[in-house]
């Protein structure tokens, strides 16, 4: 087997006994935006497009035919996100974000290989304070955004690309989870 399979089949099977979990956030989820909440969600480069792919599969659908679904990818506002770094610092680009359009009850999910990006901590932190339930999907633990966020699934794995793989089978764990739900 290549290489790449092996570390992916790797973490993939350290990794599956973190499914209840996904599928726990699933259902709440679920709830969550049936109820007329939201979920917001960020990341830098690899796990910015990761995030995008959660978000799209709500708002769009994963498998079957339901009502769309409230979800922001916190990167795609490229006007936001130029003018927030201008004006503030990248390290704000997300957090002012969730301060605008996070209340309380709503989701963060925070996706980072490291677990150390500033502006996902930044993310975190005002999500935290602003009454937002903080996921976090990241590499290998313990990691700053793991330790602020409610909630981490994380990847006991080294290299960027395999994490960002698990990642991805995580996320469409989760949407299978919600529509699950939604039945």
């Amino acid at each position: 087997m290549h290489r790449h399979l092996t570390r992916l089949s790797s973490a993939l099977e350290l990794t599956a006994n973190q499914a209840p979990v996904v599928e726990a956030w699933g259902r709440k989820l679920a709830s969550v935006l049936t109820g007329g909440g939201r979920l917001l969600a960020c990341g830098n480069g690899g796990s910015a497009a990761e995030a995008q792919h959660l978000t799209a599969e709500l708002v769009g659908r994963f498998r079957g035919e339901r009502q769309p679904f409230a979800a922001i990818p916190l990167h795609a506002d490229t006007s936001s996100m130029t003018a927030i770094a201008n004006d503030f610092g990248a390290e704000e680009v997300y957090a002012r974000q969730v301060w605008a359009h996070g209340r309380e009850g709503d989701v963060l999910i925070c996706l980072s290989t490291s677990g150390s990006s500033g502006n996902v901590l930044a993310a975190a932190r005002a999500a935290g304070e602003r009454g937002l339930t903080t996921w976090a999907l990241t590499g290998r633990a313990p990691n700053p955004l793991a330790a602020l966020c409610d909630e981490v699934v994380a990847v006991p794995a080294d290299d960027t690309a395999t994490v960002q793989e698990v990642h991805l089978a995580m996320i469409h764990m989760l949407c299978d989870s919600i529509e699950e739900a939604c039945a």
